[in-house]
């Protein structure tokens, strides 16, 4: 009777514990599905959305095998509504042939001017970058970049350096010239017109205040709502940068229901993290993006190592429409 009793008393403990991580789970998951970025923890939780479904196929899994029949199907049936929501990232959607110019744009966070520049700079030739958004620019980074020979690449520029973490700046292949995109917010968010050869191109350095400081994402949820809509009357938009965001958060997706596309996901590299570089706590998520008009065939996407800074920097191919 005993031995009966232990029995009993470790199914129910099983259960019990499979019931609070099953309700965490579901929590979770409905917080991503509904849309709500909420508080600054349920942002932070959104942005976990790859890794708590993955752990929701094998939670749901384990619940099968141990017949806890109710918990293990509801668990899986949300988890799999969830895979469906994530996996395509993975593999590249279907894109029309590209015919017309190819453009090359890069973005990288400097981390408060802390990036290594010559690191940088060897990174633009490699790719041969025709524009650079950048964020996190200081007037020492700046320095740097001049001494990393970054304006024998990409001579044209229109930097907002400004010491600490606000300021931000794009370096061209062409010349461009200013523009304003954004209403002023926490930190400055450059944006420029680049004049092509036969085309121009309009590009911002996107860099929200991140949702989860103390006060709340009140303020990051403005500035992501700030951010200039694709505009078919005007020129090809780029919004290239630290967007505090991931593919989960209805922030981010707000942008791509209305004309751009997530370079990364384009071509089956949406699950590449880009912070924390180096590092496996907090578990690394994907920030930096660049969204693109969605007339615009993506030809490749890669991140790159840039040490000194906490942020991967991303770099995208793409081809202009034809005209």
């Amino acid at each position: 009777m005993v031995e009966v009793g232990e029995r009993r008393s470790r199914r129910k403990g099983t259960t019990f514990l499979l019931v609070v991580a099953a309700t965490a789970f579901v929590l979770a998951g409905f917080t991503r599905l509904l849309g709500v970025d909420g508080t600054r923890h349920m942002v932070a939780t959104t942005a976990l959305t790859p890794y708590f479904t993955a752990a929701g196929v094998l939670l749901g899994a384990l619940a099968l095998l141990l017949r806890r029949w109710a918990v293990g199907t509801v668990t899986l049936l949300l988890a799999m509504v969830l895979v469906a929501a994530v996996a395509p990232r993975a593999f590249p959607d279907p894109r029309p042939v590209a015919v017309g110019r190819e453009v090359v744009v890069m973005s990288s966070n400097l981390l408060v001017g802390r990036a290594d520049a010559e690191a940088l700079v060897a990174a633009v030739r490699r790719y041969r970058v025709d524009v650079l958004a950048v964020q996190e620019l200081t007037p020492a980074m700046v320095r740097d970049l001049d001494r990393a020979g970054l304006a024998a690449v990409l001579p044209h520029r229109h930097f907002l350096a400004e010491p600490g973490g606000s300021g931000s700046g794009i370096a061209s292949r062409y010349p461009l010239a200013p523009r304003e995109l954004t209403p002023p917010g926490t930190l400055r968010q450059a944006a420029a017109l680049v004049d092509l050869p036969g085309d121009d191109v309009e590009v911002l350095s996107v860099h929200p205040l991140p949702p989860v400081v103390p006060d709340g994402p009140e303020t990051w949820q403005r500035e992501m709502a700030g951010l200039p809509e694709r505009d078919l009357n005007g020129p090809v938009r780029v919004l290239a940068g630290d967007f505090n965001a991931t593919l989960d958060h209805v922030a981010l997706r707000r942008l791509l229901n209305h004309g751009y596309v997530d370079a990364a996901d384009q071509v089956g590299a949406g699950l590449a993290p880009t912070w924390p570089a180096g590092a496996l706590w907090p578990p690394p998520v994907a920030l930096d993006h660049v969204l693109v008009d969605n007339r615009c065939p993506v030809e490749t996407f890669d991140v790159v190592d840039v040490p000194g800074s906490d942020h991967r920097a991303v770099v995208t191919r793409f081809v202009l429409p034809a005209r």
